[in-house]
């Protein structure tokens, strides 16, 4: 599992005892079955113990998953005929001790057989309910540990929680302990990930990194760490493609910044964007988008309207245009999509849109600024040039922005409407931009089949930004503009 491996700094050192632990519906079976899939696949011999669930029912699991368990030896350990004969009951001798014995005897017996070099152990509930005490418990995992470590035997035990979740008495025999975890959104499907809380001897990635049970597996996305990721590259201004908006910005933007894009519902934030992935293809690079508030045939035909053709570009193959469900993916996931388009598509160019959307995957606006403060970092030491859209509440006067990011992008578009000779027009301006110069103006734009046009700057206006402005001199005003 190349997810995990990397989490874990490498995988699972040979010879140790490792706890896997979590809610039933976490995926431990299926983690565990890939453990040993993968030590099959390399010619060792492996093993998989159950206390919990049948041979058929693992089976059923490999098949849903298209897997042959070919190398994998499963042994089913079921309480024995005896033990559960009514007249083998004892009353002065607890029958718990018994099959606690008899448990213990046949794991061994099981291991003789077949001298495995990878193991699995499920479930541990079954062993604990039999203790019925820690002191037992401990002492019964101590004897399993010795056992398998004189034999170099690498083990997974699985603990599915459901007896006592706050006994953590196997977290300090075990070398490592990873947890799995499940939430339930209030909308969309569960959520799934894993931390690994202890790996003696090791320094692994901490905290919480999110996976996805999928056909073929567990796939575990790594939390994205910027600071891993450096590159060089010649940080250049590069063109919008026109040269009124090229003054705007102060000549242009610069290669490996990010571009923020604040404006209403309607300002055509998403066309701005556009803009520069135009500008981006036709300097022959690549470029990626990905939209998580419209429909990609609604976006591609409203584009093409506007002489953007999207649907050529992803035909030429210098275009990735991903719909994202924010209730179906999560922050790891479209972390890892994100990389994918930089690290093997070679995106240089990247549209968040919209940021409204993205916010709707995350668990809180702190994580969702830690989350694009990460992603925003490591695409500006790629070298690609991020722009972002965010939708603010209302359309005139004072306007709410759901989430601050203003202080995490290089250079931020501010986009708003603004009433003049009784029609609603549109005015665009720079307020920030960390890498240079760019004018201190407001320009009028217009949106039609040309694309975005900017006019000259409104310097007979007062109050544009707040939506109501006073207007000293109409001269300046686009006669052309367009509503919509």
């Amino acid at each position: 599992m190349e997810g995990l491996d990397d989490v874990l700094s490498g995988g699972f050192d040979r010879g140790r005892v490792y706890l896997l632990e979590g809610s039933p519906g976490t995926g431990k079976t299926t983690i565990a079955l890939q453990f040993l899939q993968s030590g099959a696949s390399q010619g060792e011999r492996c093993l998989y113990i159950t206390l919990s669930e049948t041979d058929d029912e693992l089976r059923a699991s490999a098949i849903s998953h298209d897997w042959d368990l070919a190398g994998i030896s499963i042994y089913e350990l079921v309480p024995p005929e005896s033990l559960l004969d009514d007249e083998q009951q004892q009353s002065l001798l607890y029958s718990s001790d018994l099959e606690l014995g008899e448990t213990t005897k046949r794991i061994f017996e099981a291991f003789e057989a077949t001298n495995p070099e990878r193991v699995v152990v499920d479930s541990l509930s079954e062993i604990r309910l039999l203790a019925q005490n820690s002191l037992r418990y401990r002492r019964q995992i101590l004897a399993l540990k010795h056992y398998f470590a004189k034999r170099n035997a690498t083990v997974l035990m699985l603990d599915d929680l459901t007896t006592d979740a706050n006994d953590k008495t196997v977290h300090s025999v075990a070398h490592g302990v990873i947890r799995l975890e499940e939430l339930a959104p209030e909308y969309g499907a569960e959520r799934r990930r894993m931390r690994v809380i202890k790996y003696r001897g090791r320094r692994f990635r901490g905290g919480y990194h999110d996976l996805a049970i999928e056909t073929g597996g567990v796939r575990v996305y790594p939390r994205l760490v910027s600071a891993e990721h450096r590159n060089s590259f010649d940080r250049t201004v590069i063109s919008t493609g026109q040269t009124t908006f090229d003054a705007l910005l102060g000549g242009g933007i610069e290669r490996s910044s990010s571009v923020l894009i604040l404006g209403p519902a309607g300002t055509g934030k998403s066309i701005t964007a556009l803009t520069f992935i135009r500008s981006a293809i036709g300097r022959g690079e690549k470029a990626a988008m990905f939209v998580f508030d419209e429909e990609l045939g609604l976006l591609i035909e409203r584009a093409k309207a506007l002489g953007i053709d999207l649907q050529s570009f992803v035909d030429a193959g210098s275009l990735v245009l991903e719909q994202i469900d924010a209730a179906e993916m999560t922050p790891g996931q479209f972390s890892a999509r994100v990389r994918a388009c930089v690290e093997q598509y070679g995106a240089r160019t990247v549209v968040i849109d919209s940021l409204n959307g993205y916010q709707a995957s995350m668990p809180g606006e702190h994580a969702l600024v830690l989350h694009i403060h990460e992603l925003l970092q490591y695409l500006n030491r790629q070298g690609a040039t991020t722009f972002l859209t965010v939708a603010q509440h209302g359309l005139v006067g004072d306007m709410r922005t759901p989430v601050d990011v203003t202080y995490l992008a290089d250079t931020v578009i501010l986009l708003r409407y603004f009433e003049a000779l009784g029609r609603v027009r549109r005015a665009i301006s720079v307020v920030k931009k960390r890498t240079g110069a760019h004018e201190d103006t407001i320009r009028e734009y217009r949106i039609n089949e040309e694309g975005l046009t900017l006019g000259d700057p409104l310097h007979n206006f007062q109050g544009v930004l707040r939506g109501v402005p006073t207007m000293l001199d109409t001269g300046k005003l686009m006669t052309s503009a367009e509503p919509g």
